[in-house]
């Protein structure tokens, strides 16, 4: 069993995604394809349970798709959205805006792989943060732009949410003397500095 069957269910095995927009490759003309896409309510509450948010009040789409050689589809495009989180320090609701750029070449599985390693040969010491991601799989013949931009919103999350005026306060007690690290030894040579009785 190669590492591939092993790390990622079947395609089959997955449940479907929160919001599913899908555009089949063949329909894809040669001089590229501009779509521009918003979840309705029912798909940004199913969005917000997936993320774990309180809620996700607007997602929005700009994607242009153009089809490169080999059966390959460069989508490029921008996602903006507004989203609820949870603040890190008062635990309280914190509103954060969304806005992410989309850069994703989709491939046919066939040539997942091959593509991948051309790209590391042509890294030429990049770094991690200058590396183009390895290809998305078509599947089936078609591209999911509802799952792509649903991925690129979780991306742009704020890992930290915090509200502008949330402090976090130290609860900083004056020490007592008994409870100080050398207390115990004071009280050693104290004990032993008094004379024995007789």
């Amino acid at each position: 069993m190669s590492k591939s069957d092993r790390g990622a269910a079947a395609p089959s095995q997955l449940p479907p995604p929160p919001w599913s927009v899908p555009v089949p490759v063949a329909e894809i003309p040669d001089v590229g394809l501009s779509q521009t896409i918003e979840a309705r309510p029912d798909e940004r509450k199913a969005m917000a349970e997936l993320g774990g948010l309180p809620d996700i009040a607007a997602v929005k789409a700009e994607l242009r798709l153009l089809p490169v050689r080999g059966g390959t589809v460069h989508v490029t495009g921008r996602v903006t959205g507004k989203v609820t989180q949870i603040c890190v320090v008062s635990l309280d609701p914190v509103e954060n805006e969304i806005d992410e750029d989309v850069d994703v070449v989709f491939a046919p599985p066939s040539q997942i792989r091959e593509l991948a390693e051309s790209m590391d040969d042509d890294d030429d010491g990049e770094s991690d943060d200058e590396r183009p991601d390895p290809p998305e799989p078509i599947e089936n013949g078609v591209i999911d732009l509802g799952k792509l931009v649903t991925d690129a919103l979780f991306l742009g999350l704020d890992p930290y949410p915090r509200k502008p005026d949330a402090v976090f306060e130290d609860q900083v007690e004056a020490p007592k003397p008994e409870e100080h690290p050398f207390a115990a030894l004071k009280a050693l040579q104290d004990a032993a500095a008094k004379p024995k009785k007789t």
